[in-house]
């Protein structure tokens, strides 16, 4: 079978589930992550043949497209911030929001002279995509990143060495944390958020795949991991210090009251690219 014919039978049989953009999107991630070949070299090569295991691999991953599995567990990969992560059932897929989030970071740090030595922590890494991305554009930073998963640590870690960035990775529970043992001049969090009464917004390749450790909250105490590290950042932020939360786009106001009444000051509550409240940055 030639590649276009599969094509044709690859958008009939996901056109019911995806919209055209993406499940053209998803073909042209497999003919290079499958064959080498890039979306040009399809147009190039319109008689490409599939063999018999060709046709079969593609078979396998149409029928967990079809029980929408996202595309980034199929191929163990994705892109974030211009970087390539390693990315599996343990551990979230990065969002384009959180690279707003990264780069707010990036900016915020600038003005600091290239040879100024400063330190950086992350709470909950995951694969690692925020402390990766902030030492990559930061070398001169000194990076650590906790999470309360091993496997997590394992991906992250995984994606730190592929990067070639050494960043100090930490194995804790931040809830039982009494301390972050050293002062930073940066923390930030994309913790879990998402309330229980949410999960019906919820798309089902987020909900029937993602790690729920990494994402869900009870609703009687959403803002429990918002409270804890803010707590933890009163003792162990710089005098010059800055806090940044990914946080819930419903809870803004709620986290912005959180924070001010713990005693941060310069509070700013910034929305994504979407228009939802997004991230939060402030000082104490």
């Amino acid at each position: 079978m030639l590649l276009k014919q599969y094509k044709t039978h690859f958008f009939d049989s996901l056109k019911n589930i995806q919209d055209e953009q993406e499940i053209e999107s998803f073909f042209f991630i497999l003919t290079e992550y499958l064959h080498n070949i890039k979306r040009v070299d399809v147009a190039l090569n319109p008689n490409f043949e599939l063999s018999d295991a060709a046709i079969e691999k593609w078979n396998t991953i149409l029928a967990d497209l079809q029980k929408e599995k996202p595309i980034q567990y199929i191929t163990g990969e994705t892109w974030f911030y211009g970087l390539r992560f390693e990315v599996n059932e343990n551990t979230l897929i990065p969002r384009p929001e959180t690279e707003e989030l990264v780069e707010w970071i990036i900016e915020s740090q600038k003005s600091k002279v290239k040879s100024q030595k400063f330190d950086i922590l992350d709470i909950g890494t995951g694969t690692g995509c925020i402390p990766i991305s902030l030492k990559a554009n930061l070398p001169q930073a000194n990076v650590s990143a906790i999470d309360v998963s091993e496997k997590a640590l394992e991906v992250a870690k995984r994606n730190a060495a592929s990067n070639k960035l050494e960043i100090n990775f930490i194995l804790t529970n931040i809830l039982e944390a009494k301390d972050l043992n050293q002062y930073f001049d940066v923390i930030v969090s994309n913790p879990p958020y998402v309330r229980n009464l949410e999960k019906q917004e919820i798309k089902k390749n987020v909900l029937d795949y993602e790690p729920h450790l990494a994402l869900f909250v009870e609703d009687t105490d959403a803002l429990l991991f918002y409270r804890k590290i803010a707590q933890l950042a009163l003792k162990n932020l710089s005098p010059n210090g800055l806090l940044f939360f990914e946080i819930n786009q419903y809870l803004g106001k709620e986290t912005v009251e959180l924070l001010e009444n713990l005693g941060f000051k310069n509070i700013e509550l910034k929305k994504d690219i979407y228009g939802n409240d997004r991230m939060i940055k402030c000082s104490i």
